[in-house]
């Protein structure tokens, strides 16, 4: 699909005069080209840039406008949720009627930064889109001089998140009938050893607001600290990798061996942090009966270096702990256990700083309740801190000092940097056995608005991507990091809506023509190689027709609709025969190929759980086949030593027929034992093995009645 058909279609009712005129300027740009017969010239060019100018002024006004607008809006939404929780306690409580009404304004709010950030993204690609086919057809560069004209009026720059904590903030009040949920919302200081059931998805910027927003509305943004304003520093998270020469901690985490380990450096906020949470994740696997753990201890900045080379002992760390007698003795010697172990490693592994990660992260939760906990990590970058080409990136250091939390680091080289395109959704639930996560989770992580993306690592990417003459086995996302993740909208309940329409009536529903399908739509240019969105009726319609649309008696079509269906279940039969459970493949809209073939001189890794029983279970195979060829070995013997001559000649094809089954079966248990100690990501259904020895038993059947009738 053409960008200019996009536009018009994804069109917001109100905003539609402030949208950038992306048919007008493609129209200039032909009409002059042919008028002048291909050619283009200086004053074509400045008559051009002329108009790029007027668009971009009315873009960035209205963005400007809207946006305080939008902040004056909020701050007398906050004014009245104060007025109103005031009163809680006077002679005229505020009534349900009261609560509804604010909560259907900061809905609208709400609405509005969806609309605004839906309407900065698509002039910002209007704008780029006419650029580049300016630069195109005319062969005048104009992208980094216009470039510098979009960095002036940085109209597609607006940070949001001040006001989703805001909005948050106020729409949890209101949720709550001025009685929120009160708790411990520290950043996880008080967390030693914690265990969570943790899903992971990839997020395109063009769904971070909207995925903000949506969430907002069921959990509250987690403020760590609610006695001073909101600063972006605030949201920073900055972890320090380590590892050693031979990346052991990479290839068992890449693997996922049973115990791997993970030892990270952490602090929340700038570089002024004091305290540095020493971290370690260990992985279990589930045949083990235990979960996957993350333990930590906290250290001040200024005994990080000493500690890590052995001349600050565990005593001295936890000696103030001891002395104080906050903690219980138990917990003391739980986190002085710990602190032994991370020491003894760090020594004994010669384990150094190798990979940073930072990001932004937003966390929703209800303070004090952790059994929905939800985070978005945005402006994911790694950093290298290794010294393993001979570059000496930290000093000595326990961490480089030439950065801090300037994202997008432009002072790097940039073969010391990784600045990962997508935000990170992680989805953590701690339900009881049995229990179903609320629907609107449910919902989210089956939306167009995140990619499932399991196991996946910022340690492992950072190690992968930056490390790549280091690393012979790499994750099984990386070589489809070019793969555009974003999928056509689905009206669901979750969708934001404005008051007075129903839940499953979203904005782009509202806004876009009934007649196609609203979404993330590519233009011819992006389209190509784009396999991840398939044709389907959309919007209530089937292939255009109208839905009460009448094609034929009822009678007709139910004869034709039990046809279709017999039709289906054949292939459906054919089809798991032969590739297999329905439930090992790719859920249907996942953008990944499953075939996909790692780059030259690398080997995919893919994460394989094996069990003992797994084991149990090859073995019982092999055990029945062999009990099978013996069996006709068994018919063979009789045959041969009390039939008849004609009966001793059968005999041969018996005996084939079960030396065939016992070679076969053999041959199949030690290449499948093999792939399984190999964590091999390999098909293991025999297709061949029951056909064939099906075969052979009907030959030999048939040789025997040839044989009898022969004599």
């Amino acid at each position: 699909m053409k960008f200019g058909e996009q536009l018009n279609r994804s069109l917001i009712r109100e905003y539609s005069y402030y949208y950038i005129c992306y048919d007008d300027l493609k129209t200039e740009l032909e009409e002059n080209l042919e008028g002048n017969r291909g050619s283009w010239s200086e004053k074509l060019e400045t008559q051009f840039l002329e108009s790029l100018e007027v668009e971009l002024d009315k873009v960035y006004t209205f963005c400007k406008v809207k946006h305080n607008e939008v902040v004056r809006r909020v701050k007398e939404a906050q004014e009245q949720v104060q007025t109103t929780v005031r009163s809680l306690d006077s002679n005229v409580p505020p009534s349900e009627l009261d609560f509804e009404i604010l909560e259907e304004e900061l809905s609208d709010i709400i609405a509005d930064v969806h609309d605004l950030a839906k309407f900065s993204r698509l002039n910002y690609t209007g704008f780029q889109k006419i650029i580049k086919k300016h630069d195109k057809k005319t062969k005048f560069v104009l992208r980094p001089i216009f470039q510098v004209r979009l960095n002036s009026k940085p109209f597609f720059k607006e940070n949001y998140d001040d006001l989703v904590v805001k909005i948050s903030q106020l729409y949890d009040v209101v949720r709550t009938r001025g009685n929120p949920i009160r708790g411990d919302s520290s950043s996880g200081g008080k967390q030693q050893n914690f265990v969570r059931q943790t899903t992971k998805y990839w997020v395109h910027p063009d769904n971070i607001t909207e995925l903000k927003l949506i969430i907002l509305k069921h959990l509250p943004v987690l403020v760590f600290n609610s006695n001073k304003e909101f600063e972006q520093e605030d949201s920073a998270i900055t972890s320090i990798y380590y590892d050693n020469e031979d990346l052991d901690l990479y290839y068992g985490r890449l693997k996922k061996d049973e115990g791997a380990e993970a030892h990270r450096l952490r602090w929340y906020g700038g570089m002024g942090s004091d305290t540095i949470f020493v971290e370690r994740k260990t992985h279990r696997e589930d045949w083990t009966g235990e979960k996957s753990v993350k333990a930590r201890f906290a250290l001040k900045e200024r005994y990080i270096n000493d500690f890590l080379h052995g001349k600050y002992t565990v005593e001295q760390a936890f000696h103030k702990m001891r002395k104080e007698g906050k903690k219980s003795l138990k917990e003391i010697e739980n986190l002085e256990a710990l602190a032994v172990e991370v020491q003894y490693t760090m020594l004994k592994k010669k384990l150094r700083p190798v990979v940073r990660s930072f990001y932004n992260r937003t966390a929703f939760q209800l303070p004090g309740d952790a059994r929905v906990r939800i985070s978005l990590d945005t402006e994911l970058t790694m950093v290298r801190e290794d010294n393993f080409d001979g570059q000496n990136r930290t000093n000595n250091n326990w961490r480089r000092m030439d950065i801090g939390v300037d994202w997008p680091f432009k002072q790097l080289p940039d073969k010391d940097v990784c600045r990962f395109p997508y935000a990170v959704l992680e989805v953590k639930l701690q339900t009881q056995l049995g229990q179903e996560p609320p629907g609107w989770v449910r919902e989210l992580v089956g939306s167009h608005l995140v990619e499932p993306v399991p196991k996946f690592s910022k340690f492992i990417h950072g190690v992968a991507s930056l490390l790549g003459d280091k690393t012979e086995s790499i994750p099984f996302w990386l070589p489809q990091m070019d793969v555009d993740i974003r999928k056509p909208a689905i009206p669901t309940h979750i969708n934001i809506s404005r008051p007075g329409r129903s839940d499953n009536e979203s904005e782009d529903d509202i806004y876009t023509n009934e007649s196609h399908p609203a979404g993330n739509l590519l233009d011819a240019e992006e389209s190509v190689g784009y396999g991840a969105i398939g044709d389907s009726p959309q919007n209530g319609t089937d292939n255009g027709r109208a839905p009460n649309a009448r094609h034929g008696s009822d009678a007709y079509k139910a004869s034709t609709n039990t046809v279709v269906n017999a039709f289906h279940k054949f292939s459906a039969a054919i089809d798991h025969y032969l590739h297999g459970d329905q439930i090992t493949k790719v859920p249907e809209g996942t953008v990944f190929d499953t075939e996909v073939r790692a780059p030259a001189g690398k080997t995919l890794c893919v994460p394989v759980r094996v069990e003992p029983k797994v084991y149990f279970a090859t073995e019982r195979t092999f055990l029945s086949w062999m009990s099978i060829g013996l069996t006709l070995n068994a018919v063979a013997i009789s045959m041969l030593n009390y039939g008849t001559g004609a009966t001793m000649v059968a005999s041969v094809g018996f005996f084939c027929t079960a030396l065939v089954t016992i070679v076969y079966n053999l041959f199949v248990y030690c290449k499948r034992v093999v792939n399984i100690r190999m964590k091999r990501a390999i098909d293991y259904h025999d297709k061949v093995g029951p056909p064939l020895v099906c075969g052979f038993l009907i030959l030999s059947t048939m040789f025997s009645f040839y044989c009898k009738w022969a004599s």
